[in-house]
C-alpha cells in the first residue's frame, strides 16, 4: 500500500470509529450507592452528572455553576453548598 493510502485509510478509519468512542464517553450517570439527591448550580464545566437544557449528557456543561447541571450529593448537603439548590433555575 502507498504511503497516501494509508494515511487516507487511516484517517478514514479514525473518522468513523469516533461516534463509537464518544458514545461510550456520555450518558447518565450511575446512581450513587450511598443516599443521594441532585444538587444544580455547583457542577465544575464538563463535570456534570447528566443532561442539561442544553446537553444530553453527564461531562458536558458548558460553564463553572451552570444553573441546569447538576451533581450527585449526599441527601441533605446540597443546600449546605455555596449556589446549591434542588431544582434548576429557570
Amino acid at each position: 500500500m502507498k504511503k497516501s493510502q494509508l494515511l487516507v485509510a487511516s484517517a478514514m478509519a479514525a473518522v468513523l470509529s469516533m461516534p463509537l468512542v464518544l458514545n461510550a464517553q456520555s450518558g447518565p450517570a450511575p446512581k450513587p450507592k450511598f443516599e443521594a439527591e441532585k444538587c444544580y448550580g455547583v457542577a465544575k464545566a464538563g463535570k456534570n452528572d447528566c443532561q442539561t437544557a442544553n446537553s444530553s449528557c453527564a461531562g458536558t456543561s458548558k460553564r463553572d455553576g451552570q444553573a441546569d447541571a447538576w451533581l450527585y450529593v449526599p441527601a441533605g448537603s446540597c443546600s449546605k453548598i455555596v449556589g446549591g439548590q434542588l431544582e434548576a433555575k429557570k
